[in-house]
């Protein structure tokens, strides 16, 4: 019987290292979805008597913290298409693992979506009378996906998107950055939420920066085919493209930002005194594990 066991455990362990990542950033973007939709979910069904602003930019910074604890030891933990083109464009990572892991962050994101709209099913049937809105005082579309305030430009959202996008990976280069302050390896992923908190409570009045491709995109489709409709589409005057553009864009520009003004100017230090520092401070490998 003991034999038996370990056979089958050994038939569902993953010998490729590269499967092993994609399977671990689907996991990982699928809880930051349902637990950061989740936020937006409660307190939009609940009509604010149950969570609001403060909840949902607490709530979902602190699901991407999650998500990264859960996925950051073998992926990296990226959970955003737009990170993971960062990291390939400043060679951090291989250019083939691209579409594995983009791939699984997509799929993650709509499960995830998927997966909140079953938990909350009733309350979305009794929410507007069975109504799936995407518009008015009624509206649930915005749980899933950002959509513009009346007032922003295509312009201004796209401006709006690659700038919060920027400080997002700024930040995020000088976190891993060991010759910068640096943080303990175990703490990154608490720091990155912080920084999102910020983010959130300062750029996101115009359309709640998604700052994430997967994040959007996949939860708006999902909207579509779930009885919103494809109109998820043509809202705020065609908005849907502006999180899947400006964050890729925004995020070689914030990652070309840090290594201009920062990495580039570090001083070489000695060899002798790097290895010594490395041997005392193993946690300044962090560059390679997360990024």
């Amino acid at each position: 019987m003991e034999q038996k066991k370990k056979s089958l455990k050994q038939r569902l362990v993953l010998k490729s290292s590269l499967a092993k990542e994609t399977l671990s950033e689907f996991l990982g973007t699928f809880i930051m979805i349902v637990l950061g939709c989740g936020s937006v979910a409660q307190a939009v069904l609940s009509r604010g008597h149950l969570g609001g602003a403060i909840t949902i930019n607490i709530g979902f910074p602190m699901a991407v913290v999650m998500a990264i604890y859960v996925a950051g030891g073998v992926s990296g933990g990226h959970v955003n298409p737009a990170v993971t083109f960062a990291m390939c464009f400043f060679g951090r990572m291989e250019w083939f693992k691209f579409p594995f892991y983009v791939g699984a962050q997509f799929l993650g994101a709509f499960v995830g979506a998927a997966t909140l709209f079953g938990i909350y099913y009733d309350a979305f049937m009794s929410f507007a009378g069975g109504k799936l809105l995407i518009v008015g005082e009624n509206a649930t579309a915005h749980i899933f996906a950002t959509y513009p305030a009346p007032y922003l430009s295509l312009v201004n959202a796209l401006a709006d998107e690659v700038a919060a996008t920027m400080f997002l990976l700024i930040v995020i280069f000088a976190i891993f950055d060991s010759r910068n302050l640096g943080i303990p390896k175990d703490l990154a992923p608490v720091v990155i939420g912080l920084l999102i908190v910020v983010i959130a409570s300062s750029l996101g009045m115009n359309s709640s920066c998604a700052m994430n491709p997967a994040r959007d995109l996949s939860p708006r489709l999902f909207t579509a085919l779930a009885g919103w409709g494809f109109e998820v589409f043509t809202a705020g005057n065609n908005f849907w493209w502006i999180p899947v553009v400006g964050p890729l864009v925004g995020a070689v520009i914030g990652g070309l930002i840090y290594v201009l003004f920062i990495e580039i100017h570090h001083s070489d230090p000695n060899p002798d005194f790097e290895a010594e520092q490395l041997e005392d401070k193993p946690e300044k490998h962090e560059l390679n594990v997360i990024m």
